[in-house]
């Protein structure tokens, strides 16, 4: 196998893993406002898992958000894991999801619509909201050389 051939094998290889590790995330995320409506809150995951979500957590979330913001906030939290944001960080991504992170963690509200948390953090948000975040896996493939 030439190298450029092997390259591109060891890609697909990365690539199919990453949707296999991912297979439990959701095809749909639910809005606040719409999860707190239902009797039973909760997703289907890709794999056709049903996710129930906590009244709790719910509430400890929609308790940390302005109210016009609940129909913006799309549950559950994605907490990005990926060696792109450094040894033992992640990514939360999104205007609303940014500030219920930075409000549950204490955090000062980051500039933008994403925020980066450390292992320690990242522990301390799965602790407080285990039902209402998963963890998703990713990296950028394009710009790295697989060796």
């Amino acid at each position: 196998m030439a190298f450029s051939d092997r390259k591109a094998f060891d890609k697909n290889i990365l690539v199919k893993t990453i949707q296999t590790m991912n297979q439990h995330l959701p095809s749909k995320r639910l809005s606040l406002k719409d999860l707190l409506a239902m009797e039973k809150p909760g997703i289907k995951g890709k794999d056709n898992t049903f996710f129930v979500m906590e009244k709790k957590e719910l509430d400890l979330v929609s308790g940390s958000l302005p109210r016009f913001l609940w129909g913006r906030l799309r549950l559950p939290l994605l907490i990005e894991m990926s060696p792109d944001f450094g040894n033992g960080a992640a990514r939360i991504q999104g205007e609303a999801e940014t500030e219920v992170v930075s409000k549950i963690l204490g955090k000062q509200r980051p500039q933008g619509k994403q925020i980066i948390i450390y292992l320690p953090e990242v522990r301390e948000l799965r602790r407080r909201l285990p039902t209402t975040t998963q963890y998703a896996f990713v990296t950028n493939i394009r710009d790295r050389d697989i060796d």
